[in-house]
C-alpha cells in the first residue's frame, strides 16, 4: 500500500508540473528583428548614421536594410507609405529616418542612440544564448551516459547473452568458444544499435522542429521512467519495460540454434530487433535531443560512446564467464535484481527527463 502510494504521488506531481510549466519565448529571437533605415544620396545626417553603424560594425549583431529615397521611386513611396501608417505630418517627413520594433525614428542622434539601445539588447541576448549553448555541451555528455547506462543495465540484454552463452557453454564445453561467441554478438549488437541510431539520427535531423519537440523528448523520458518504476512496484503487471512474454518462447528458440562465434554474430543482428521493445526508448529520448542540439560530428562521437557503454556489461559478462563465472548463479542475481534494475533505470531517465522538458538543454 505504501509503495502504491507514493507512485501516485509521483504521478501527481509529473501532471501537475506539465500543467503549470509554460513555454518559454526566447529573447534572441524576438529581438533580432530587421531594421530599416530611409536614407538620401548627399544627406550629410544620413552619413552620420551611417558612419555609427560602420564604426561600431552593427552590421554584425543587427538586420539593417538601407533603401535610399532620393534617386529610387520605389522606396520613396514606400517610406511615404510607412509615414502614413506611422500618422507622420508631410511637413515633418525626412532623412534619415529609421523603423526599429515597429516604431518611426528621424533624426541621426535619435536614430543613434536608438541603434545603441538595439545593439546592447541584442549583446545580451547573443551572450545569453551562448551560455545557454555552453550549458548544453556540459549537460549533453552526462545525459548521453545516463541513458546509455539505462540500457546497459536493462535486464533483457542480460537475459539474451546468458542464454547464449549458457547454450554454447552446454553445447561445446569450449570456454574459448563461449569467449568468441560472446564478443561476436556483442559486436554484432553493436553494429546494429550504431546503425539504427544514425539513420534515426540523420532523419530527425533533416527536419526543422519547433522548440516543442524538446519538450515532447522530455515528457517520453518522464513516461519511460515512470514505467520502471512502475515496474519496481507491479512487476509484470501492465506494460512490462522488457521483451514482450509472448516474444519471449520465439526469442528462446533463435538463441539457443546458435552453436558458434560465426552465428552469435549473424544472430545478433535478428535479435537486436527483439530488444528494441525494452532498449530502445532511452536511445529515441537520446537521439531526439542529439538530432536538435548536436552537429552530425558531435552526434557521432556521442553515439560511439552511447553503445559502447550500453554493450560493456555484456563485454563484461562474456569475460567473467570465460575466467569462471557461474551461468547459472549469474542468472539467479539477475532475477533477484530485476527490479532495483527497473528502479534504478526510473529514477536515471525521470532526472533526465526533467533536465529535457525543463529547458537546461
Amino acid at each position: 500500500m505504501v509503495n502504491k502510494r507514493i507512485f501516485i504521488v509521483l504521478v501527481i506531481i509529473l501532471i501537475g508540473l506539465f500543467t503549470q510549466i509554460v513555454p518559454k519565448v526566447s529573447a534572441f529571437d524576438s529581438s533580432n528583428e530587421k531594421i530599416i533605415i530611409f536614407w538620401g544620396q548627399g544627406c550629410p545626417h544620413c552619413a552620420k548614421v551611417e558612419g555609427f553603424i560602420q564604426k561600431n560594425k552593427l552590421d554584425r549583431i543587427l538586420q539593417i536594410e538601407r533603401k535610399e529615397i532620393y534617386f529610387n521611386q520605389k522606396n520613396r513611396e514606400e517610406f511615404n507609405k510607412v509615414c502614413e501608417e506611422h500618422s507622420i505630418p508631410l511637413m515633418e517627413r525626412g532623412v534619415p529616418m529609421a523603423l526599429i520594433n515597429g516604431k518611426c525614428i528621424i533624426g541621426d542622434q535619435a536614430i543613434i542612440e536608438a541603434l545603441k539601445e538595439k545593439a546592447s539588447q541584442e549583446r545580451v541576448s547573443l551572450q545569453q544564448e551562448n551560455r545557454k549553448q555552453s550549458g548544453i555541451q556540459k549537460l549533453t555528455l552526462p545525459l548521453v551516459i545516463g541513458a546509455a547506462a539505462v540500457d546497459a543495465i536493462n535486464p533483457c540484454a542480460f537475459a539474451v547473452l546468458i542464454i547464449l552463452l549458457t547454450t554454447i557453454l552446454l553445447a561445446s564445453q569450449d570456454k574459448r568458444r563461449v569467449l568468441l561467441a560472446g564478443l561476436a554478438f556483442t559486436l554484432s549488437i553493436y553494429i546494429s544499435y550504431f546503425l539504427m541510431g544514425l539513420g534515426i539520427y540523420k532523419t530527425l535531423s533533416s527536419v526543422q522542429f519547433s522548440n516543442w519537440f524538446m519538450k515532447f523528448i522530455g515528457v517520453l523520458a518522464l513516461i519511460i521512467g515512470s514505467l520502471n518504476i512502475k515496474d519496481y512496484f507491479w512487476y509484470g503487471k501492465g506494460f512490462l519495460m522488457e521483451v514482450p512474454l509472448n516474444w519471449r518462447p520465439k526469442l528462446r528458440t533463435l538463441i539457443q540454434s546458435v552453436t558458434s562465434p560465426a552465428g552469435a554474430f549473424f544472430i545478433g543482428f535478428l535479435v537486436s530487433l527483439f530488444l528494441l521493445p525494452c532498449t530502445s526508448g532511452p536511445y529515441i529520448v537520446i537521439l531526439g535531443m542529439l538530432s536538435q542540439k548536436e552537429t552530425f560530428y558531435s552526434a557521432l562521437g556521442l553515439l560511439l560512446l552511447y553503445n559502447f557503454i550500453f554493450v560493456l556489461p555484456m563485454i563484461l559478462i562474456t569475460l567473467g564467464v570465460y575466467k569462471g563465472l557461474d551461468l547459472q548463479k549469474t542468472e539467479e542475481i539477475r532475477q533477484k535484481k530485476i527490479k532495483l534494475l527497473h528502479l534504478i533505470a526510473g529514477v536515471i531517465m525521470i532526472a533526465m527527463g526533467f533536465v529535457i522538458f525543463l529547458g537546461f538543454v
